[in-house]
């Protein structure tokens, strides 16, 4: 079977109208989409309370999680060169 890709604002739209009151079951008949996927988009593509009251997607905080990580790793080589430059 033949993998489809679905853009962010398709998979948006569909879990907006879950959220509006339409069941998976119906939506995944009439876009011809799993259930199990709609069920993953729902779960990345649904707000949470952050900070402030701002909402934030699971997918937002997964994005937030890899930057964090890469910028942990540029501080830690900034650190090694700092002290090869020190000794200097």
């Amino acid at each position: 079977m033949k993998q489809r890709n679905f853009n962010d604002d398709f998979k948006k739209t569909v879990v907006d109208l879950y959220h509006s009151g339409s069941s998976v079951k119906d939506l995944s008949s009439e876009y011809g989409v799993s259930e199990v996927t709609i069920y993953k988009w729902i779960k990345h593509f649904t707000p949470i309370e952050g900070p402030q009251g701002k909402e934030i997607t699971p997918k937002e905080i997964d994005a937030i999680q890899k930057e964090n990580l890469r910028l942990k790793q540029e501080l830690e080589i900034l650190k090694k060169a700092m002290a090869i430059f020190a000794r200097k």
